[in-house]
């Protein structure tokens, strides 16, 4: 998550000349930024530069991003009227920039390390458009989720096509594994989750899983309920580091995939207490199949580069042994 960005000092030598949603809509400079850390870092996979939010503008809403504050969703969705006259996605109309990025970055990768793509999951769109940005309470989108349940589920079976179709494009196009990200889960409880997350989140996962290509399901803050989480679909569920890697694995059992689960703020780390929690993390897994080391979130934007490099090193030192 945020592969490339604010810590990137080429990044931000992009962002000198656009803004962020230039950035996004702009291909050639959507490209370069997705290239950036393949190789500055040697990951194992390339991550599209894109942002989630941007199925919500295409669907006739207004975005803008405001520096140090995060984005701005407008006018807020929050009654029947505002749900219905949310406009139906093309996405090879309407989201056309972010396919042909990932065009232009499968032909430069030219089979050095595979494409993901990934998409905002109902839920987490469906909480930025009800409240109108990020929210720490998601005041707003529990009320209509408890009070007006069948807006909600229009809401959300509206928001399951365009995400369903969105990254059946980006396959299309190109991208060779792709990502539900549902960022604001773990703000749920356990039951809210299942009765007003999961069919929705299951319903996408399912229809993405059909396109052939493996599919990694990111949560955060969602070890009350992993066992549910992981149980909506994905070759891959993602962990965050609230969970120690060897417990989460028991919970889930051999059968699915791992994606985690180190600490971002650790990459912040001395060298060497770095290392031991990379290490850590690495016994955990114990050598089984089907682990991708990374964060359980998001890159911090004061994170050392040559930090996260020795990371990467680290890690393909450990597997070469």
């Amino acid at each position: 998550m945020r592969q490339a960005g604010r810590y990137l000092p080429e990044y931000r030598r992009l962002r000198r000349r656009l803004s962020f949603l230039e950035l996004c809509r702009t291909p050639e400079a959507a490209a370069e930024a997705t290239l950036q850390p393949v190789v500055r870092l040697g990951v194992d996979a390339a991550i599209l530069f894109a942002d989630i939010l941007l199925p919500v503008q295409a669907m006739g809403l207004r975005l803008a991003y405001d520096e140090g504050k995060g984005p701005r969703v407008w006018p807020p969705v929050r009654d029947a009227k505002a749900v219905a006259r949310l406009r139906r996605v093309e996405p090879e109309d309407d989201l056309r920039f972010v396919l042909e990025t990932t065009r232009l970055v499968r032909r430069r990768l030219e089979g050095k390390v595979p494409l993901i793509g990934f998409a905002g999951a109902p839920f987490t769109l469906a909480s930025y458009m009800v409240e109108g940005g990020p929210s720490k309470d998601l005041a707003f989108t529990k009320a209509m989720m408890h009070s007006e349940p069948a807006l909600w589920r229009r809401l959300m079976t509206r928001l399951a096509e365009v995400t369903a179709s969105y990254l059946r494009a980006q396959v299309k196009a190109g991208a060779q594994a792709v990502q539900l990200f549902d960022s604001w889960a773990g703000t749920l409880s356990k039951e809210e989750y299942m009765r007003f997350v999961r069919p929705t989140s299951a319903r996408v996962l399912a229809a993405v899983s059909r396109l052939g290509v493996p599919v990694i399901h990111f949560g955060t803050g969602t070890t009350p309920f992993l066992k549910e989480f992981a149980g909506a679909g994905g070759d891959v569920v993602s962990v965050d580091w609230r969970l120690p890697l060897d417990e989460a694995w028991a919970r889930l059992g051999r059968g699915k995939a791992i994606q985690g689960n180190l600490d971002p703020a650790h990459l912040l780390m001395t060298r060497q207490a770095l290392k031991s929690r990379v290490w850590d993390i690495l016994k955990r897994a114990a050598g089984r199949p089907g682990h991708i080391f990374n964060l359980g979130h998001g890159m911090l934007p004061q994170t050392p580069p040559d930090n996260v490099r020795a990371v990467v090193d680290m890690v393909h030192d450990w597997s070469a042994r």
